[in-house]
């Protein structure tokens, strides 16, 4: 079917998209520094512990592999920390995805998945958000992802790459055999958040803003399961394979939830009480994202499957109550 190098893939999307790919028959190889990964995610494929930052093991990996196409997760992702330590963030982000990039370029590898995001939006003037909306990124994670999105173009348009570029909402959720999920540390997203106070981990959740110009005032996001996140990866791969040009995609349900409704539906599914309380607006926040999928739905025929808050909030609570091995 393919080799295919997955950068990042002991992380949370990465592994869930190695499954994907493993079960449509990819060979895949993985590089990960497991600064924020878990070996365990990818303990049946082959893997290479080790750094973007490093150009002689890219160098020596195309090398010694046949590498057909390359899914780039490898990034950091802490928006709070870009804005206090942004030169890690144009280091890691940017500068590293150069070195592989140039791995990819001397070893004649044309096929790229990038893992962008919908913080390249910065606020938004309009919702559903497309992807012709104007980029304008509030700070420096969504900054360096718009960095690597015009070196895709420039790579492309000198060199031939193809890419397909995604731009993410709200990942959530966990796969449904509940043996690879999210877990970050520190964790700072709502729903793993949420089900800490349901699981007693945390005796209360943050709101940060009650008073949104939305329904119930709180800020209101699309959130996507992250098995219909993989599955778009594995369909955007076959696409550039099959010598399609490249793309720029938004992958999100297309309709959001507050933060309000995600603690009461997080109530129904746990059959817990999750105590909350008011704090201020944290800056920065816009009081709505939500994105257009209409463009991944009809050049790829994606479709999220497990759409439903409810069936979101089930699969990561399934995960969320297995115990963990570190």
């Amino acid at each position: 079917m393919g080799n295919i190098l997955v950068t990042g893939g002991a992380g949370y999307i990465g592994s869930h998209t190695i499954r994907q790919l493993v079960n449509e028959g990819f060979r895949i190889l993985v590089l990960d520094n497991l600064v924020y990964g878990h070996r365990e995610f990818v303990a049946d494929v082959d893997f290479v512990h080790g750094d973007l930052a490093d150009l002689g093991l890219l160098e020596a990996l195309f090398a010694a592999h046949k590498i057909d196409g390359v899914v780039h997760f490898a990034a950091y992702a802490y928006v709070g920390e870009s804005v206090t330590n942004p030169a890690k963030y144009y280091r890691n982000n940017v500068a590293s995805t150069l070195n592989l990039l140039t791995a990819m370029q001397a070893a004649g590898v044309k096929a790229l998945i990038f893992s962008s995001t919908c913080a390249t939006y910065g606020n938004p003037r309009r919702v559903p958000i497309t992807e012709d909306h104007p980029q304008d990124p509030i700070n420096p994670y969504g900054a360096s992802k718009v960095m690597v999105e015009r070196m895709l173009r420039d790579f492309g348009s000198a060199y031939g790459l193809k890419s397909v570029i995604f731009r993410y909402f709200n990942a959530a959720g966990a796969d449904p055999s509940a043996d690879i999920g999210e877990w970050h540390d520190p964790e700072t997203h709502l729903i793993p958040l949420v089900l800490d106070v349901a699981s007693g981990k945390r005796e209360q959740i943050h709101i940060f803003g009650t008073d949104y110009d939305t329904p119930d005032g709180t800020c209101v996001r699309d959130y996507i399961h992250v098995t219909d996140l993989a599955k778009a990866h594995v369909l955007g791969l076959r696409y550039l394979l099959e010598g399609e040009p490249s793309v720029v995609l938004n992958l999100g349900n297309g309709k959001g939830f507050s933060v309000k409704e995600v603690i009461q539906c997080a109530e129904r599914v746990t059959g817990k009480p999750i105590h909350w309380v008011g704090s201020p607006r944290r800056p920065g926040d816009p009081s709505i994202l939500v994105g257009s999928s209409t463009r991944a739905r009809e050049i790829l025929g994606w479709k999220p499957t497990f759409d439903s808050l409810e069936t979101i909030l089930s699969t990561a609570w399934k995960w969320h109550c297995r115990p963990r091995t570190s």
